[in-house]
């Protein structure tokens, strides 16, 4: 019999502020690291092309499709996912104007338009309509119509400068 060549890395990240290390196999997506070996189910996995954008998370500060790299490319960087946005049990400002302006229906995407607002207003702390509108286009929603999320970017950005 041949012996197969091993097609596993041991990886190790920041997620949330917390290391996560863990052997998996090399093609496994970072979305699916995220959700298995770090327990981490707001990562959603919706089309898995990098179309949908539920999977979205930030690598470095940079908005990432989670599902479009794999978690061995990912090595040694700083993840932050949606379960890393509110400090403990307390919302943060981005996240109650979603809950406040009616942002989320059914919730599936918005993990990843939480971690793309987040990016944008980290980036531009006082983003036009348009801006949001631009950084939006990389979301699929079928609930809400995008008006409710657009008004809850604009409240959290009408609340203050820092995001918590």
């Amino acid at each position: 019999m041949i012996a197969m060549p091993s097609h596993t890395a041991t990886v190790a990240m920041e997620v949330n502020d917390t290391t996560v290390a863990a052997a998996v196999e090399t093609r496994t997506s970072l979305a699916e690291f995220l959700r298995v070996q770090a327990g981490l189910t707001g990562t959603k996995l919706g089309c898995e092309h990098g179309v949908c954008g539920a999977c979205t998370v930030l690598v470095d500060d940079e908005p990432t499709r989670g599902c479009l790299v794999f978690a061995a490319q990912v090595d040694g960087k700083k993840v932050r996912t949606v379960e890393g946005l509110a400090d403990g049990r307390a919302l943060n400002r981005l996240q109650q104007a979603f809950h406040e302006n009616f942002g989320l229906q059914c919730g599936f995407c918005t993990g990843g338009i939480l971690m793309s607002m987040t990016s944008l207003m980290e980036k531009e702390p006082n983003p036009s309509r348009e801006q949001i509108v631009e950084w939006l286009s990389g979301h699929l929603c079928r609930c809400t119509g995008y008006e409710t999320i657009i008004n809850a970017v604009l409240a959290a950005v009408a609340g203050g400068e820092d995001l918590r």
